[in-house]
Formats: structure tokens, sequence, C-alpha cells
């Protein structure tokens, strides 16, 4: 695979990727309510956190800072390789703000309009909230100072050092009559491109869409029930793999669907082999390093994000997972094939 075609191929599965978490959110709110999903994002955000933001400071040579400035320059530069629009001012050593600007992320397009502000607070409470209990720090917290669900020009707030341990319900508080100060965005770190190539750019784009789906899968099936987790996951996935074939087939510059679902795949950072219609998958890349916690649900509301965007290239299109290896098989195989009437019961 040519560096060119793997830059597509990270795109691609990059928007397909970034399209479903979106709606798997709005789906979530639409069939089970503002409860429910608020709790879905909560989690997601708590089991992201847990897993990356430790290590991350490290990774970025932020341990030296302190604690609030820590963590406002993580939520900058951790964000924006992912492509996030945000922005972050240090006020001071204990205060130090950051800004997600619109468009925001993971709300994107007009999905705007449908997240209800008890959702989006849901991932501050599930993130920002809890930076201080990891570092071990009682007196940090978050202040929020704007939603862009509630019409304010981006999410914006601080993290704030305080002169007392807070209780748990004041980590994260609201206070909507102050505003963040100018941001110098010449100031602002600045990737290199020489070590931030195109191509490095677009893969760490997708890890950051990968990351979400690798996590919210398990966390629906935690917070819903593992039946229920893989209807929303199949039915959502058939849609937006549908909604979003097209511009996968443009973006890959292939229309074949076999070799439009091997190139996605792929893009995953899979091992693919292919004959025919048939497709050999030895690898599991998303779900890597998952296995003592793995169920056969996540698989099957997974694969309806790959019917979606292989069965729109012809009305009697099907996919079938012949082979499975997260259930102890050598391999995920899949077959497309064309379906036609029956000759009789």
């Amino acid at each position: 695979m040519t560096g060119e075609s793997k830059e597509f191929g990270y795109e691609a599965l990059s928007e397909l990727f970034h399209r479903y978490l979106t709606g798997l959110i709005l789906a979530i709110v639409v069939e089970l309510g503002e409860d429910r999903a608020a709790d879905v994002v909560r989690a997601l955000f708590r089991r992201q956190q847990e897993e990356r933001f430790l290590p991350g400071l490290e990774k970025l040579g932020l341990t030296d800072e302190s604690d609030a400035v820590a963590c406002a320059k993580y939520h900058f530069l951790s964000n924006v390789v992912g492509g996030v629009s945000v922005a972050y001012v240090e006020e001071s050593n204990t205060k130090a703000w950051v800004r997600y600007l619109p468009p925001r992320w993971i709300f994107d397009g007009t999905a705007i309009a449908a997240i209800p502000t008890q959702v989006a607070r849901a991932m501050l409470w599930g993130w920002h909230a809890n930076n201080g209990v990891l570092l071990g720090n009682p007196s940090l917290g978050f202040v929020c100072t704007g939603q862009t669900m509630d019409g304010a020009a981006g999410l914006e707030g601080y993290y704030i050092q305080e002169n007392r341990v807070l209780e748990a319900d004041e980590r994260l508080r609201f206070r909507f009559g102050e505003s963040c100060p100018p941001i110098n965005e010449e100031a602002l770190p600045k990737l290199d491109h020489q070590e931030w190539p195109d191509e490095r750019l677009s893969k760490a784009a997708r890890n950051y869409s990968m990351d979400y789906i690798r996590n919210i899968v398990p966390v629906l099936c935690e917070e819903l029930g593992p039946l229920v987790a893989q209807g929303v996951l199949y039915r959502t996935g058939r849609k937006i793999g549908m909604q979003y074939s097209e511009s996968m087939r443009a973006m890959l510059g292939l229309d074949n669907p076999v070799e439009v679902l091997a190139a996605l795949f792929r893009a995953q950072g899979d091992e693919i082999s292919g004959d025919g219609n048939e497709i050999s998958q030895t690898t599991w890349k998303l779900m890597n390093g998952l296995e003592e916690e793995s169920l056969p649900e996540w698989m099957d509301g997974l694969r309806g994000l790959w019917e979606g965007v292989v069965c729109v290239t012809h009305p009697t299109m099907r996919l079938d997972l012949i082979e499975r290896l997260d259930v102890g098989g050598d391999s995920f195989r899949w077959r497309l094939s064309l379906t036609s009437e029956p000759s009789g019961y």
C-alpha cells in the first residue's frame, strides 16, 4: 500500500467512525432518553480519561507543569492532533482556561442542535471533573463558563487550584457570568509539519476516532446491557454506513464493495487477505487488548456499520460473517453476495 493510499484510508475510516460516534449519541437520546444518553457519555469520557490522561501527560512532557496548567495544555495538545478546534490560556499557575471552538467535533454538523445540555455536561463530569482525582489533587476543579448547546460561542472553562479540598459535587461547577480571556492564536503551539507530515496527521486523526469507538462499545454494553447495546450499535451503524457509503468510496477512490471493505479494514491496521468475494481479517486492532471483556454482541452490533457501507452499492447486496475471530475462529471471514427471490418454503 502506498503512502498516499494509506493516508486516504486513514481519512476515510476517521470520517466514518467520527460520524458513527455522533450517530450513536443521537440515537440513544432519541431511543432511550436524555438520562441514559448522559450516563453513556459520562461513562465513555471517564473510560477515555482513565486510559489516556496520565500516560498522555508523560508523553506530552507536561508532568513538570502545575496541575491546572498541565490539564489545560493536555486538552489542547491531545485534541488538536485529532482535528478538534481548541485553544487554551494560561492565566496563572493555578488557573488555566480551555476553549473548544465551533464547529464542535463530537457534535458535528447539525447534530449540535439536537444534543441536550444534560448530555453535553456529562462529558465534563466524565473527564474534566475527574482530573484532580487522578492527579491525587483534591483541590483541583473545573469551572465551566459557557456551553455551545446553551448558545455560548464555544465550550469554555478553566481549571482552578483552590485553597481547600473540594467536595465531589464541586469538582465541576458552572459560572456563566465569567468569560475566557482573549486568545492569542499566534502564541498557541503549532505542529511542526516536518515532524507531523500529512500521513502522520491522518493516522493520528484515525486513532482519535478509533479510540472513541473502541471505548463506546463496551460502555454501551455496561450501561444498557449487551442486547440493547447490540441493537443500538447495529441499527445506527447500518444507517451511518449507508449515509456515508458514497463519500467512503470517493475518499478511497474505489467502487468495488469488496475492495472498499478491505481498504477500511486495512486502515484499522488489520491483516487482510481476499479471495474473490470473501475477505479474511486475521486481527482486530480496534479491540486489541480488550479480549478479556469482549462479548459477541460487540461484533454483532458493529457489523451493521460495514453492512451499511456495502449494501447500498447494489439493492440485493448482502454481507455475511461466516467465521469469527471473537468466538475462537482464526479470522473474521466476510462474504459478499447477491440475494435472489426464494424458490419456495
